[in-house]
């Protein structure tokens, strides 16, 4: 990352002239701080540098009132941090961890101020608030909530990422290795594994005890002592990034039966764990839940999986760790639980005899499900891809799918994932089809869009592939994208739907409450918050043409492309994570009651505090529906 690129395309330095850059480059130092090691700590005094990262990863993080640490940022090559001291001389508002080797270029204070005589916008950049007012509110009650749980699980799991765990550097050799030699290195250092790496470090292959004795020792064939790394090696071993959570590794081995995984940075080997040195947290509730999903043989045994993720949820949030994250592991879950339900459904018609019909297929989910951003108890959103099978096989393929998907839908109900009240299901013939009749009916939403297709169109947009072929899954994406690029009045249609419902504010700041009985005297932090979030940002995705899964990522692809400054899409962050906090909390607390869990609460039951939280989030989001609003109107 080289510092003048990145200060010419970050504010506030991409309006400076270019012997500033000059006089930055020769000025900045380049210093490397090692994995898991504080840069600098909350309340400490200024260093005197800001610190742009050149590559690597930092976590921003706070100190609760317990005195445990909360993560409430993460920066990654190109940012920078620390530069509010930089112009308020005052001690730092939060510390600066690096999570992995990381390299930085330190600019000297001094010469900002200087350039910020020349160039006031610098100065009032960095003296503005780090967060937003939702934020800094969001991070309050965070806290609080940290030091007062009782939680007894251990989050380990969670908190700790493979570049923590690791074995590094890996041991390693080439491809021309006799195996005689990758033997003796297996013995002398005490490992089961040894991977196999082209000249600049990229794992080519790896090489287990089981390799050698299989294919050396239990060979029949005498040169078989004579063999080189690249004759006995597994080609191609999967990989996972040094920023994983110990937790997906874990359960991502055991799925795949893989004992030792390569850690990869950019294509470089970096380290590599062991599901033995995983295995060892096996005693903690929240791992073993993860491994058994995969090893349930019944849907009962499922039931009782979706049952513990109550705990993993007070686990995390105990943790204080961002709720963005807490949503995408229980997600995670559940995709977990919805796919293994599918195999027993699937192994159960086997056995009685009824084998698909030989066509690709893809199971998709929808919705919360497909952007990964399920809590405790969502509901059904399922569909069904085809490939363009030929028309004499339409009666073989409802002879197999109508039985299955039917028992398929009733065994989710089952484990605990009730029916979609609008038949958003697979189940429902509409819901499924082949590839082209999947094009006909988008066709038909964004060039005809009537409300109901609208809103057909508003959950489907967000489907993720779950069982089968993605490939089908990658196609419909292309035609989605291809139909709005020819139709984008469409997006106008999605803004005015979304537009007639309003956040629960008038305008003295109270909260509306509903009048309908069922939920009187409550709001939906779903219906009227969080969802005017998801569907802004999914319009400005689809207007630009990329496709990510979760609305932060989202968010942050369209940072980059510049349709929101960053300051913007912290405030939306902050907003959308505390509207996710406060329905997670909300949900627990239901279920420990007794009761079914629900995103509608009584506001004026929460702290006042937590109200006035909830008001900057609605105020966030509404602010967001009107700048849509503004961008997608037509005339």
């Amino acid at each position: 990352m080289d510092l003048n690129k990145t200060l010419r395309e970050t504010e506030p330095f991409n309006r400076l002239p270019d012997d500033l850059f000059a006089e930055f480059s020769q000025a900045a130092i380049l210093k490397t701080f090692p994995p898991d090691t504080p840069i600098f700590n909350q309340h400490d005094p200024p260093t005197g540098y800001l610190y742009v990262i050149k590559q690597g990863q930092v976590e921003i993080v706070v100190t609760t009132p317990g005195g445990g640490q909360m993560v409430v940022d993460d920066r990654k090559d190109g940012s920078f941090f620390g530069g509010t001291p930089v112009f308020t001389d005052e001690e730092y508002t939060a510390g600066a961890r690096a999570v992995k080797a990381t390299e930085c270029y330190l600019i000297p204070a001094a010469l900002l101020v200087k350039a910020a005589r020349d160039f006031p916008h610098i100065a009032e950049y960095f003296t503005r608030a780090i967060f937003s007012r939702v934020r800094s509110l969001y991070s309050d009650m965070v806290a609080e909530h940290a030091e007062n749980a009782l939680v007894q699980m251990d989050a380990y799991p969670f908190k700790k990422r493979l570049s923590e765990i690791m074995s590094s550097p890996a041991e390693f050799c080439t491809p021309s290795t006799g195996v005689t030699e990758i033997a003796r290195t297996l013995v002398k250092k005490g490992i089961g594994a040894i991977l196999v790496c082209d000249d600049s470090r990229r794992p080519l292959g790896i090489i287990t005890e089981r390799d050698l004795v299989a294919k050396v020792l239990a060979s029949d064939d005498p040169e078989s002592f004579a063999a080189t790394a690249a004759e006995v090696m597994t080609p191609d071993p999967r990989t996972m990034a040094p920023d994983t959570y110990m937790f997906e590794a874990t359960t991502f081995m055991v799925q795949h039966k893989i004992r030792h995984l390569p850690v990869v940075d950019e294509g470089r080997l970096v380290g590599i764990v062991s599901l033995q040195e995983l295995m060892k947290f096996r005693s903690q509730k929240s791992v073993l839940l993860m491994a058994s999903i995969k090893e349930a043989g019944s849907v009962a045994e499922l039931t009782a999986i979706k049952g513990e993720i109550i705990k993993i949820a007070k686990t995390l949030m105990s943790e204080a760790r961002s709720q963005i994250e807490t949503m995408e592991i229980l997600s995670s879950l559940h995709h977990s639980i919805l796919r293994r339900a599918f195999e027993l459904v699937l192994e159960e018609m086997l056995r009685q005899g009824m084998s698909p019909p030989d066509i690709k297929y893809c199971f998709i989910i929808m919705g919360s499900g497909g952007r990964k951003e399920m809590l405790l108890d969502p509901d059904q959103d399922n569909g069904l891809i085809f490939e363009n099978y030929p028309e004499d096989q339409d009666a073989a393929v409802e002879a197999f799918f109508v039985p299955f998907l039917e028992k398929l839908i009733a065994t989710y109900a089952e484990i605990g994932y009730p029916r979609c009240k609008g038949g958003v299901m697979a189940s429902n013939p509409f819901w499924r089809g082949r590839l082209k009749e999947w094009q006909a009916k988008v066709g038909r939403w964004v060039n005809t869009p009537e409300p109901q297709r609208v809103r057909y169109s508003t959950i489907f947009f967000d489907f993720m592939p779950l069982v089968g072929d993605p490939s089908l899954g990658q196609k419909l994406r292309r035609i989605v994208n291809r139909e709005i690029s020819r139709f984008p009045l469409f997006l106008h249609f999605m803004m005015n739907l979304d537009y007639k419902h309003k956040v629960p504010l008038n305008l003295l700041g109270r909260f509306s409450l509903e009048r309908e009985e069922e939920h009187r005297g409550t709001l939906s932090l779903k219906q009227t918050g969080s969802i005017f979030i998801v569907d802004c940002i999914r319009m400005f995705m689809l207007e630009k043409q990329f496709y990510a899964p979760t609305t932060i990522e989202r968010l942050d692809h369209l940072v980059k492309l510049k349709a929101f400054n960053s300051e913007t899409a912290e405030h939306i962050k902050a907003a959308f994570e505390a509207f996710t906090y406060l329905r997670l909390r909300n949900e627990i607390a239901l279920i420990e009651q007794g009761r079914s869990p629900s995103h509608y609460l009584d506001p004026y039951a929460l702290t006042r505090a937590e109200q006035e939280l909830l008001r900057e989030a609605f105020r966030a989001a509404s602010k967001l529906q009107d700048s849509t609003k503004r961008h997608f109107n037509v005339g």
